[in-house]
């Protein structure tokens, strides 16, 4: 299996000397400690590989370590299967995604619960936050982290992972590298912007290895300056510098298998369809929906659901790509997806405008000069390719924060669970486009503990804790506060690591 970047022609850059050979195409081990590609693209498989229905009906039974190493092996097939299927089994254990509610079982690692079924129509919750951090990120956060030091042990090298989070990714990330041999990681974070659990779930963590950075700005700061230290290719190779954010392909990969879970467990025959609805912000989690459609999954809609922030909904509805400057990005009541820049938007766009790479390139520096691009058809707009957008199953819808408590309280009522604030905007979108015939299920974003503030208004009552969260607010919190200055943060990782890798010479590392 090869990649490519979305921004590379490679019959052109095979042509020239100047282009890098990561450019024209790589393998999986190649991208896999890195984030943006050299050209500031976002890679993508040459060609998605294809699932037969005799692959899904021998997968129907299989637990997840299984199901995960079967569709792995088709993206990373330079990885000997023995050492894959190894890292599988090591990441998706019932220790390790242990929080499972009363009447799941851990060692389904993503169990469906049936909401409502009614007259043919059926709202299904798929769990994904049975992890450690107690969000969907741990799905693939956990694999990356194994995945991280085996390539760096075969490598005998150190990686550098200075990554952005609007609250979830940076404490799955954090949980997953702590203690990994050669692994540091920088994870910025918008400053008083996420839930108190959120911010003592990162900020407690007290391992040298981790370092949290509260930005004075909002997510998409954070953001900006990942891109910006990424796209700095001499800085990025001395400094060792990867990235987990959902730019990084490897994450990617990893939640396209649930998807394939969710269908095989709702689902007895491969001839039927199933919808997914997707709490969205940084379209990484349903471009992984995306792709395993593109493989052949029986999807029938892939239903983007925002909050306020509805960068994503606009363009679904509309055709017209509109980024929000920092001061029109809300904070919201579900902060996850307080974001108006999608990072993995562009990997969708590259299949809509037909794999064309100068296209693409050509939007998202209109995204970078004028803030956005319209592709509706309309008079002056930069194209029409809107109208491709059907063929591949794409709805959406929004949610407000009055929305989300009403949901909240209706899903406690009717279903007598408890939900967080962005699966709470998923299951109100999801009514929207449910139908007969086809389930449909809603990706559970995290467990209602971590958005407890709105737990309390809307229930009166606070989120139930899973063991050893009870207190983790008063915990001591470490952690660096600085403006949304790129130059300052790269002297802060170049201090840092230079720091490390003294002491790591003085001890005799």
């Amino acid at each position: 299996m090869q990649y490519v970047s979305t921004r590379a022609d490679a019959s052109a850059a095979a042509a020239s000397s100047q282009q890098t050979s990561a450019q024209v195409s790589a393998n999986f081990s190649d991208i896999l400690l890195g984030g943006l590609a050299p050209d500031g693209g976002l890679y993508l498989p040459v060609d998605y590989p294809q699932v037969t229905g005799a692959e899904l009906d021998a997968w129907r039974k299989l637990p997840y370590a299984d199901l995960a190493f079967e569709i792995l092996r088709k993206f990373a097939t330079d990885i000997p299967e023995a050492d894959l299927k190894a890292l599988t089994h090591k990441t998706y254990t019932a220790d390790v995604y242990r929080n499972a509610r009363e009447g799941e079982s851990a060692a389904d690692i993503t169990p469906l619960r049936v909401l409502e079924e009614e007259g043919g129509k059926k709202l299904v919750l798929q769990a994904l936050s049975n992890g450690p951090t107690l969000a969907f990120k741990d799905m693939a956060m956990q694999l990356l982290g194994n995945l991280f030091e085996y390539a760096l042990a075969k490598q005998d090298a150190q990686l550098n992972i200075f990554g952005a989070t609007s609250g979830d990714t940076g404490s799955a990330a954090e949980y997953a590298m702590r203690g990994k041999r050669g692994i540091r990681v920088f994870m910025l974070s918008p400053h008083k912007k996420m839930s108190a659990f959120q911010t003592a779930q990162m900020f407690s963590l007290q391992d040298p290895n981790i370092l949290n950075i509260a930005v004075e700005g909002v997510f998409d700061d954070c953001q900006d300056i990942v891109k910006a230290v990424s796209n700095d290719l001499e800085f990025k190779a001395r400094h060792k510098i990867g990235t987990v954010n959902s730019i990084n392909w490897a994450r990617v990969v990893a939640q396209v298998v649930y998807y394939f879970r969710g269908y095989l467990a709702a689902t007895t025959s491969n001839d039927q369809k199933v919808s997914f609805t997707v709490p969205s912000g940084n379209f990484g989690n349903i471009c992984a929906g995306h792709i395993a459609r593109m493989m052949g999954l029986p999807i029938d809609k892939l239903v983007v659901a925002t909050n306020e922030n509805d960068v994503l909904d606009e363009f679904f509805r509309t055709g017209i790509y509109r980024v929000r400057k920092s001061a029109e990005t809300y904070h919201t009541s579900s902060p996850s997806m307080d974001i108006s820049k999608a990072s993995n938007f562009e990997r969708f766009i590259y299949d809509l405008v037909g794999r064309d790479p100068a296209r693409v390139k050509a939007l998202f520096t209109k995204v970078e000069s004028d803030g956005g691009f319209d592709l509706s058809g309309a008079e002056g707009s930069d194209g029409d390719e809107f109208a491709k957008v059907a063929q591949y199953g794409f709805k959406s819808g929004k949610s407000t924060h009055a929305d989300r408590v009403q949901t909240i309280r209706d899903v406690a009522d009717d279903y007598g669970i408890v939900i967080d604030t962005h699966t709470a905007d998923g299951i109100k979108v999801a009514k929207e486009y449910i139908e007969e015939g086809v389930p449909m299920i809603v990706l559970e974003t995290a467990l209602a503990a971590k958005f407890n503030e709105t737990i309390l208004e809307a229930l009166g009552e606070d989120a139930e804790r899973p063991a050893g969260f009870e207190d983790i607010e008063s915990l001591p919190q470490k952690y660096t506060v600085m403006p949304p200055d790129v130059d300052k943060m790269k002297a802060y990782i170049s201090a840092n690591v230079n720091a490390a890798n003294v002491n790591a010479a003085d001890k005799g590392q």
